[in-house]
């Protein structure tokens, strides 16, 4: 049993250690126009937008049940969409791509920079899903491109 414990631990960190670091790109703008351009640029794209999730207004709602008194973010959103399109050939590629749907963009303004605000998305693995890389990234440079 211990085998299989630092077996999956070892498993974990390796695969922890392997990820990339999100696509980020700063502006210096405010959270609602750039939160503005983002659901815009979705929409432009003729994508469906699922759900906003409003991370940081949770995360501050919560911090003192969870015994924090940290303010983590002034602002942070992460927008859930997905691409009939895109998601049919990268999972026509590989079923087990479905993991990945739907595909997220965050927009965040930490406490520490208020005058800049945070947009990126998650860098999926290289190899079919550079596609998905490829959409997310348009959708954030049409975003910023004010």
């Amino acid at each position: 049993m211990k085998a299989l414990t630092l077996a999956a631990a070892l498993i974990f960190t390796t695969s922890a250690a392997l990820a990339e670091p999100p696509t980020t790109v700063t502006v210096k703008d405010t959270f609602a126009n750039v939160s503005f351009s983002l659901n815009n640029a979705i929409l432009d794209k003729g994508l469906v937008i699922d759900m906003v999730s409003h991370t940081g207004d949770m995360l501050e709602r919560t911090k003192k049940a969870v015994g924090a008194t940290k303010t983590l973010f002034l602002h942070a959103d992460v927008y859930s969409f997905c691409s009939a399109v895109v998601s049919r050939e990268v999972m026509t590629a590989d079923p087990m791509n479905v993991q990945y749907c739907p595909y997220h963009i965050f927009v965040a303004q930490l406490p520490d920079h208020p005058d800049e605000v945070i947009i990126g998305h998650e860098t999926y693995p290289h190899g079919v899903m550079d596609k998905v890389n490829a959409l997310l990234d348009g959708i954030i440079a049409d975003a910023t491109a004010f």
